[in-house]
């Protein structure tokens, strides 16, 4: 009898030791997610961290995902990609086209006024991905989410109303197709990720910038320039390819319930959810300038129409760079555009 009892006090703790925080503790998972933008900056504190409490929820507690903001794991935007499929971090935020010419096919939604609705650009860009842009480009990586920003802005000292403004300007470009379309409107294109744009400024590096007016705060913009120069119309001048990925092998090795889970909250649901983010920040970012006094610029149908003429030669080059890859550059855009009208564009 004695020795019954003992038998069934051993099993009963062994259950106890089985309920433990310990043993639960020693299923949870901890990623990294590293990025170039500061923490107060509109995709860190408004999507990439909601995202992550959204994926840490679905999990139960199983999942940990900790941000490093601007750089702070190391290196430089450029790096980021590499990072993810090294292992550096599990997962990266950056902009495609900080490695130029490397994911060529994606470069089809930075054409000149090739975007028209950005949610619905970036809905197209992240099927594009699904379809063909996973295994054709990012193969190396899984991609969790593909989306762009809102129109981009001319952003400068002096000002620019018309065309001929641009000439010899020294704008900073944030990717190979926009640097192209900057040189082709008669600036003279200087290319640098997003951060190293207020001391560029400072010290005369570049007379100004184009980006979206959502990150503008981020960096303090509308204090270090005071014109701005938006455009009529439904197309944007230009907009920029934004990714989030993860290391691949981190990915594979993932139990199956948390796998579940950053899929369910990436892909389609990602891509929609961050593009509407930006785009709604835009107006935050205007508003500051306009509080500030700035004068802001909007082209008419005519100017326009001459930017577009300016910037045919842009789309002609990249179809030709496209061709001596083996990829048919006429054909990307065309389904690019129908994506984007079927999805809202």
């Amino acid at each position: 009898m004695k020795k019954r009892n003992l038998l069934k006090t051993a099993a009963a703790a062994a259950l106890a030791l089985s309920l433990t925080p310990v043993a639960a503790f020693a299923q949870d998972v901890t990623l990294t997610l590293h990025q170039f933008l500061p923490p107060p900056a509109t995709v860190p504190k408004h999507i990439l961290k909601p995202w992550a409490k959204r994926v840490e929820e679905r999990t139960g507690g199983k999942l940990k995902i900790e941000h490093f903001d601007a750089m702070s794991l190391g290196g430089r935007p450029p790096d980021l990609m590499d990072q993810a499929i090294d292992g550096v971090a599990d997962i990266v935020m950056t902009v495609v086209g900080y490695t130029p010419g490397r994911f060529p096919r994606t470069e089809v939604f930075e054409l000149p006024f090739m975007m028209t609705d950005p949610v619905a650009t970036s809905m197209a860009f992240q099927d594009m991905v699904k379809t063909d842009l996973q295994n054709s480009e990012y193969g190396s990586v899984k991609v969790l989410g593909a989306w762009v920003h809102g129109p981009g802005v001319i952003h400068t000292k002096n000002g620019v109303s018309k065309l001929e403004d641009l000439e010899g300007l020294k704008l900073r470009g944030p990717t190979r197709v926009i640097s192209d379309l900057l040189g082709e409107l008669g600036a003279t294109p200087v290319g640098m990720p997003l951060p190293t744009i207020p001391e560029a400024l400072s010290k005369g590096v570049i007379d100004g910038t184009v980006i979206p007016w959502e990150v503008t705060p981020a960096i303090k913009l509308s204090e270090l320039v005071h014109n701005h120069t938006e455009f009529s119309g439904d197309e944007a001048l230009y907009t920029a390819t934004i990714i989030m990925v993860m290391n691949r092998d981190k990915y594979d090795s993932l139990p199956e319930d948390i796998r579940a889970a950053i899929d369910a909250e990436s892909g389609l649901a990602l891509a929609e959810f961050a593009a509407q983010v930006m785009y709604d920040y835009d107006k935050p970012g205007r508003d500051i300038a306009v509080k500030a006094g700035n004068n802001i610029v909007t082209l008419d149908a005519a100017e326009v129409a001459r930017f577009k003429a300016k910037a045919e030669p842009v789309i002609a080059r990249w179809v030709a760079d496209m061709e001596s890859k083996g990829i048919d550059g006429n054909a990307l855009i065309e389904q690019a555009k129908a994506l984007i009208k079927k999805l809202g564009g």
